[in-house]
């Protein structure tokens, strides 16, 4: 993770209608989840789609409410100012967590770092809620006394089925700085032998992606760092993507080979561009260097795919992705 200043602001922007695939490709296999959540008559599961910041999600799909990289305590560690601060103290903010979270039955969780980890040990404490991500992530909230029975590792290729909605597990990769590298890299391996009490602790320990597809309804993608293996993509085809902006170009061509792994969605959602360090209140808050990076996102977004729409999200505002 780079200095929170290379996210952007943009209020709307929409392209046409959806996009034609590459004359004369291969077929490719597809996402399991399409058959696995097809129903016999057009049966569809209402699910609406609510932007907690950052890259965090909650998504109530029939009786269901899922979770993806719930951070709304959202302290000040110096990031936003350039004053960074790795010691600051982790906290949760329990009453707007409880506000904002629901009851969820399942949390999904990219990677470790704190703006997207710290809230999930106190959400599958209070709710019971199972917390799905990798070994690090899973090792770390051991430490914060979730139990071992609501922790569910996964690495990449487990296709989930939870009732309402099926959850495709994706091997990704972590944004990359001006420097090449990332802020807390590192893995847990184990139980750390106390609680985690700052930032620094809580390294990135791999990352993951998501394909969320209701029960006849849309297919969504979701990501919590800007990079991914292109590899990995191959057949899910989302609906729709919820896409972190660039942090920085140390990835290459990272919007137009995004898209095209993606097979072009219909709808791009932009994510972790707004400032994580404020309350959680719209208008969501960036700087000019942020609005900057998001407006060259969607603008590459209209480049190499005309016919996606693109969303720009306000906070906790429903959305539904027909």
């Amino acid at each position: 993770m780079s200095r929170f200043d290379r996210r952007g602001f943009l209020r709307t922007a929409t392209a046409g209608a959806a996009g034609a695939a590459l004359a004369g490709a291969a077929p490719t296999p597809a996402s399991p989840a399409r058959a696995a959540t097809a129903r016999p008559g057009g049966a569809r599961t209402a699910a609406t789609f609510r932007w907690l910041g950052t890259s965090g999600w909650r998504v109530d799909a029939g009786s269901s409410t899922l979770l993806v990289d719930p951070y709304v305590t959202r302290f000040d560690t110096g990031l936003a100012a350039g004053a960074f601060r790795p010691t600051t103290a982790l906290t949760v903010d329990a009453e707007a967590v409880g506000r904002h979270a629901g009851t969820p039955k399942v949390v999904l969780v990219t990677h470790a770092h704190w703006d997207h980890f710290n809230d999930v040990p106190h959400i599958a404490t209070s709710t019971g809620a199972r917390v799905v991500g990798t070994a690090t992530t899973c090792n770390l909230a051991l430490a914060f006394d979730v139990e071992k029975n609501l922790l569910s590792p996964v690495k990449g290729g487990e296709v989930l089925d939870f009732g309402d909605y099926v959850v495709e597990v994706v091997a990704s990769l972590h944004s990359r700085n001006a420097d090449y590298s990332m802020v807390f890299p590192g893995v847990r391996l184990t139980r750390p032998e106390r609680k985690p009490e700052n930032i620094s602790e809580l390294p990135e320990g791999d990352t993951l992606a998501f394909q969320v597809t209701v029960r006849g309804g849309p297919s969504v993608f979701f990501m919590g760092g800007s990079d991914f293996v292109e590899r990995n993509l191959t057949g899910l085809a989302p609906d729709v993507a919820m896409i972190p902006t660039t942090s920085s170009s140390s990835t290459y061509d990272y919007v137009p080979r995004l898209l095209r792994a993606l097979d072009m969605p219909r709808v791009v959602v932009p994510v972790h561009w707004d400032n994580f360090e404020v309350e959680l209140r719209n208008p969501p808050q960036a700087d000019e260097k942020s609005r900057k990076s998001l407006a060259e996102f969607v603008a590459a977004v209209r480049r190499v795919s005309p016919g996606t729409k693109v969303v720009i999200p306000d906070y906790l505002t429903p959305h539904t992705f027909g």
